[in-house]
């Protein structure tokens, strides 16, 4: 008995403890490269130059073109401190391989002056109103015959519609819907936040007639128009905006249910072609990035389910 305890003793002594098992850090995603800013000085808007950034993600090969993601009001979509944070969360959607290899462009509006002001840091541009809520064709010309071609000089990207994506916040999601229902063929997918579907452009003559139309044409003429091949992601919150140029709220709803008529009344007549693959969420707060940023991962993820990672690598 007493030959026991001392072996026991012994091995207490001489054998170290276990050593408890440390949690293991989930890795941290390759990082993409944020290249920029550049500058843009336009020929279609005269007089104004704007900023943009490329988002170069990890794994980046030019003879596999990548998907693209366009977003405006570039100097918040890249701020690592906003609610969007666009970088960071690409980074961790392709790491992951929850969304294809994608190239980020986030531009900013224009601005009236020789070069971009560094004072403006996160504020809006003066040519904002003049580019994003207008309903006319500039801005789209803008954005593929100049912004565009200057990024393919750097970088390649994907040609098919389908794995191109535009969007932005407010102005810059009527800017970014604007584009796409006039070039359908150039981009296939829409990303609309707090979108100001209202009648922000809305000048009016002298005979007290509408001299240029709003936003909030957009529900008329999408059941007016033809439906184009448009994959559309709407988010509004109902405290939202409601003053002189409307209720966004409101105008999210109508831009919701002219999509959903326009696809119904297709079917219900048996016409082929196209329809309007939408979804969205209303959530609960006002008008600020904030609720689009915190889906903004949910909203890529469906924006291109069908596409598998490894097929676009």
């Amino acid at each position: 008995m007493m030959r026991a305890l001392l072996v026991a003793a012994l091995l207490a002594i001489v054998t170290p403890p276990v050593a408890a098992k440390r949690p293991v850090a989930e890795p941290a995603p390759r990082k993409g490269m944020l290249q920029g800013p550049f500058e843009l000085h336009s020929r279609i808007y005269p007089g104004t130059v704007r900023r943009y950034w490329v988002y170069v993600p990890a794994g980046y090969d030019r003879n596999r073109p990548p998907n693209l993601l366009l977003f405006h009001d570039g100097q918040r979509a890249i701020n690592p401190r906003g609610p969007l944070q666009l970088p960071a969360v690409l980074d961790r959607l392709i790491a992951d391989g929850a969304i294809p290899v994608t190239l980020g462009v986030f531009v900013t509006p224009g601005n009236r002056s020789a070069h971009y002001p560094e004072t403006l840091g996160l504020d809006n541009p003066d040519h904002r109103v003049a580019e994003y809520d207008a309903l006319s064709d500039d801005y789209a010309r803008m954005t593929l015959d100049e912004l565009l071609p200057a990024v393919a000089r750097g970088w390649r990207f994907a040609a098919e519609p389908a794995r191109r994506a535009i969007g932005g916040t407010s102005s810059g999601a009527i800017a970014a819907w604007t584009v796409a229902w006039r070039h359908p063929e150039a981009f296939g997918n829409v990303l609309s936040f707090i979108g100001s579907y209202t009648s922000i452009g809305l000048t009016i003559g002298p005979d007290g007639l509408p001299r240029t139309p709003g936003g909030d044409t957009y529900p008329g003429l999408i059941r007016k128009s033809p439906i184009r091949s448009l994959r559309i992601f709407l988010q509004d919150g109902t405290g939202d905006l409601d003053n002189e140029h409307g209720n966004w709220f409101l105008a999210n709803q109508q831009m919701l249910k002219s999509l959903e008529w326009a696809n119904a009344h297709a079917d219900a007549e048996g016409r082929g072609g196209p329809r309007y693959d939408i979804a969205h969420r209303w959530t609960g707060g006002g008008h600020s990035d904030a609720d689009g940023g915190a889906i903004l991962p949910d909203v890529l993820r469906w924006i291109w389910r069908d596409q598998r990672a490894a097929e676009t690598r």
